[in-house]
């Protein structure tokens, strides 16, 4: 029996790659005509949701979000969650209609096709590189100066060890918050980790959980408040873990 669940398990990974890459082609020439402007931004958000949406529904998931306060059209966010597996970007996906650009590792841009449309539309981190943080922040002020919201996972990285349900986070988010007043919404990822982990034989279809919680506003606030407001959301977050 545990031979035939690990066999199956492999077939539903293996689909997964294959069906993401499938969809990528199918969106093909709508993903690329929106990454030739940056002032096209938008068209290519609603492009990437409608990928998003199919691979979950590919994987047989059915997403079910909670929300003690609902994000409002037009407006800018700091959105924050708990970084467990690759659904955290499909999940983030679905949940806000508002355009927003991720902050992530560089090493995903090495991935085929996906790889391409994430160099040219998300911000690109290298964690070993001071210079490319400060790069980073640059560029999320530029983007939030154009309306848009950033979508950063705090904790940096996906945690090592399976026993940390969750990582101590990073200043960047909360300083850029800060700096352009905006509020933060923090959400948690409840079976992202169980349901498709990094490990490769584990996880399974079914349900996706998230929590929306009550945004925390940075009006009035200053850089010397970053280590309190931190540490508000890092337990909002941790809150909802299980």
């Amino acid at each position: 029996m545990k031979i035939l669940a690990n066999s199956l398990r492999l077939i539903w990974r293996i689909w997964f790659y294959v069906w993401m890459l499938i969809v990528i082609i199918l969106l093909f020439p709508f993903l690329f005509i929106t990454t030739l402007k940056e002032s096209w931004y938008a068209y290519f958000f609603k492009v990437a949701r409608v990928w998003g949406i199919a691979n979950l529904i590919g994987m047989g998931f059915i997403p079910k979000i909670e929300a003690q306060q609902k994000i409002e059209k037009g407006k800018s966010y700091m959105l924050t969650a708990n970084h467990t597996s690759m659904m955290d970007i499909m999940m983030m996906l679905y949940i806000s209609k508002n355009p927003f650009v991720f902050v992530g590792k560089k090493e995903l841009a090495k991935l085929p096709i996906f790889g391409y449309f994430y160099k040219r539309t998300c911000i690109l981190v290298d964690r070993n590189s001071a210079q490319s943080r400060k790069a980073v922040f640059d560029e999320c002020q530029r983007r939030l100066n154009r309306g848009t919201s950033i979508c950063i996972f705090p904790e940096g990285g996906v945690p090592d060890d399976e026993t940390i349900l969750l990582a101590p986070f990073k200043d960047g988010a909360f300083r850029l918050a800060i700096t352009h007043q905006i509020p933060i919404v923090p959400i948690t990822f409840i079976d992202n980790k169980e349901a498709f982990p990094y490990i490769f034989f584990k996880g399974r279809p079914g349900i996706l959980r998230a929590y929306i919680h009550s945004f925390i506003s940075t009006k009035n606030l200053d850089l010397n408040d970053k280590t309190n407001l931190k540490e508000q959301v890092y337990h909002k977050i941790l809150s909802k873990i299980k």
